[in-house]
């Protein structure tokens, strides 16, 4: 599959994008979420992290199985907290805050289950 080929771009480039806007945007973003800039500047820093793996992965020719089996579980993992955060704080965060992590739950855990799919074609870069 062509998506196959550029997952782990996609998934790097995302991640970079959403941290960056994050970050950038936190002290704006605080007042329509309603929640701490300290909590956004961690949502936007832990996406810039993902960014930073995915990308050591994107650029390599040769990928170890056991490299993306570690996106894989980390890129579930951040969904299931997005959606944590969300049931957790829900009756705290508006409606946009809520909306901003379930997508970017539905996001990841979408990436996840792509680089689990592929895991073997994701071993080298064509």
């Amino acid at each position: 599959m062509k998506i196959a080929k550029n997952l782990l771009w996609i998934d790097c480039t995302a991640g970079a994008l959403a941290g960056i806007l994050v970050i950038s945007l936190s002290g704006w973003l605080t007042g329509l979420y309603s929640t701490s800039q300290s909590f956004l500047l961690v949502i936007g820093n832990v996406n810039l992290l993902y960014a930073w793996y995915s990308f050591t992965l994107a650029t390599r020719r040769r990928r170890q199985e056991s490299l993306i089996k570690i996106l894989v579980c980390a890129n579930g993992i951040w969904a299931l907290i997005c959606i944590a955060i969300v049931t957790q704080f829900s009756g705290y965060m508006t409606l946009l805050g809520c909306a901003h992590l379930i997508v970017e739950a539905v996001f990841v855990g979408g990436l996840a289950a792509m680089e689990w799919k592929w895991r073997k074609q994701l071993l080298i870069a064509t």
